[in-house]
């Protein structure tokens, strides 16, 4: 991982499809004082994204890829993340796949967030998931990525009882409450901080 030098902020990426809730709370934590991180792209592969609000509202670059033509993309992505100088990549609710090629450019600097208690339910549905099967708890993971869907090492996880009366929503309402505090907390200790 990339060292801190002096009081200087680690330039961040920020890779969302959706509302940006955990983009919102990074924003929030890159503006504490003891945050390594500084948030200087968003990038996005829907432009309509709730989230890409946060760029206007916090000043922040954006930009939308369309992810279809893989190899152009990773490009123009990649020349767009070097030029702005971006050290770290934090996937928050991002909906694509990464190639191969993008993750190895960008080892050990792209981390993400999934909603469930790796190695359990790798990929989507995962409230669904556990409760189908029953489970007493679910919760969330922060963990480097690779090129395997949702294997990459575990930096932080987060177990959130299931309730009872639980349904997808409440349960992925608690668990998003979680995501909120972990992701922050799974930088700082990636940074040893």
């Amino acid at each position: 991982m990339v060292l801190l030098t002096g009081s200087k902020k680690i330039k961040t990426a920020v890779f969302i499809s959706g509302t940006g809730s955990n983009l919102k709370s990074l924003i929030n934590f890159s503006k504490l004082k003891n945050s390594p991180i500084s948030i200087k792209l968003i990038i996005s592969n829907n432009d309509k994204a709730k989230g890409l609000i946060f760029a206007k509202r916090y000043k922040i670059k954006k930009k939308i890829f369309n992810f279809k033509r893989n190899i152009l993309v990773d490009r123009k992505l990649i020349l767009l993340l070097k030029r702005n100088n971006i050290c770290l990549i934090c996937l928050a609710g991002f909906m694509k796949i990464l190639s191969k090629n993008f993750i190895k450019k960008f080892k050990g600097k792209i981390l993400n967030i999934h909603p469930s208690l790796l190695p359990k339910y790798k990929g989507l549905n995962t409230h669904e998931r556990a409760l189908k099967n029953k489970d007493k708890y679910s919760g969330c993971t922060v963990h480097f990525v690779n090129s395997k869907l949702d294997s990459g090492k575990i930096i932080l996880q987060k177990k959130v009882i299931i309730k009872k009366n639980d349904t997808s929503k409440t349960l992925a309402k608690r668990i998003l409450m979680q995501e909120h505090k972990l992701y922050p907390k799974a930088i700082l200790k990636i940074f040893n901080l």
